[in-house]
């Protein structure tokens, strides 16, 4: 019984000592404000990136209108907090628009999940315009100016906890029957109809799970930058998510993870250079895909059998990566 929660206990005391040594730092403020932005930009990338990786890497549906889903979300979660400002109004904002998400998600994919490859990408793109588009003519979203004055509610803790808690859900998911059917259709979906998969089933979850999780990413960029535009929601925005999801690797939630921080750490080291920023930015990711076109992490996961390799064998014997029983002939 031990041998079998030993990985599942490693990941918790992992996953822990990340979230007290950032807490602690940000509390003494060895972290100072500008890194607090970065870490918060970083997880609702992370957000995005996974819930994306779910229609395009593991279904195989090439989707170009995931901001629109973040921009229902931010909306949605404003609205409710600047209404009901108290942590259960963040809360339920949250969980509206994360769930409004879904609902449109549906909506949309019922009809466009027929597409496949480039028709696909320029109906999502379409309906994450018209959705840009309504927000600007809308009152109650008060047009091209946004919503500002929002409360914020999203700190460390909040982010910590939806981050690892949707990439759980998310992996476990992929596990599932439901999973598996999504990896059947991306592989061969004329294969995966003919054993019993529903591919049209299929794809429209997938489509509603990652939109629901794209609102989710939505509400907490809304309640933590306290000011949004439609502007903030469009094209290019559902580019730099699909980059970081073809980056990390397509079918990789662990390269999702590791894309989103590798960009942002280049992003803040190139800010001297605002000149050429854009350029070398362009310039590294186009090494990357040159000489690494699956992804850094192509369809793999980070593992603890992953990280035995890695590791040092005296430092993984300390950290219980590795036991006596793996290596028996070490005293």
């Amino acid at each position: 019984m031990l041998k079998r929660l030993a990985p599942m206990l490693g990941k918790v005391a992992a996953l822990a000592a990340i979230y007290l040594i950032v807490l602690i730092l940000i509390g003494t403020g060895t972290i100072n404000d500008y890194l607090v932005i970065t870490i918060v930009t970083i997880g609702i990338n992370i957000l995005l990136a996974v819930s994306l990786n779910l229609i395009t890497g593991f279904t195989g549906q090439f989707s170009l209108g995931h901001a629109g889903f973040m921009a229902i979300g931010a909306y949605a979660t404003a609205l409710m907090t600047k209404a009901y400002p108290t942590v259960w109004g963040f809360l339920c904002g949250l969980l509206l628009g994360a769930c409004i998400a879904a609902v449109v998600g549906l909506l949309v994919g019922l009809p466009t999940l027929r597409l496949r490859g480039d028709y696909l990408a320029i109906a999502t793109l379409g309906m994450a315009e018209i959705i840009r588009v309504l927000l600007v003519n809308f009152n109650f979203t008060n047009g091209a100016a946004g919503l500002s004055g929002i409360p914020r509610f999203v700190n460390w803790t909040w982010l910590f906890i939806f981050v690892v808690g949707a990439i759980l859900l998310i992996g476990n998911f992929i596990r599932s029957m439901h999973g598996r059917d999504l990896i059947a259709v991306r592989e061969d979906e004329i294969a995966a109809s003919s054993i019993g998969v529903n591919s049209l089933r299929a794809k429209t979850l997938a489509f509603v799970v990652g939109a629901f999780f794209g609102g989710l990413a939505g509400g907490l960029y809304s309640s933590y930058f306290f000011v949004i535009k439609p502007d903030i929601f469009s094209f290019q925005k559902s580019i730099d998510i699909l980059i970081i999801v073809v980056l990390g690797g397509l079918g990789s939630l662990s390269g999702s993870v590791i894309a989103a921080i590798l960009l942002a750490i280049i992003s803040s080291a190139l800010q001297s250079f605002p000149e050429v920023r854009m350029i070398l930015y362009g310039l590294i990711l186009v090494v990357i895909m040159v000489f690494r076109p699956q992804g850094l992490m192509g369809d793999r996961e980070v593992t603890l059998s992953a990280m035995k390799r890695i590791v040092p064998r005296p430092l993984a014997r300390r950290l219980k990566l590795v036991s006596l029983e793996d290596e028996p002939g070490l005293p």
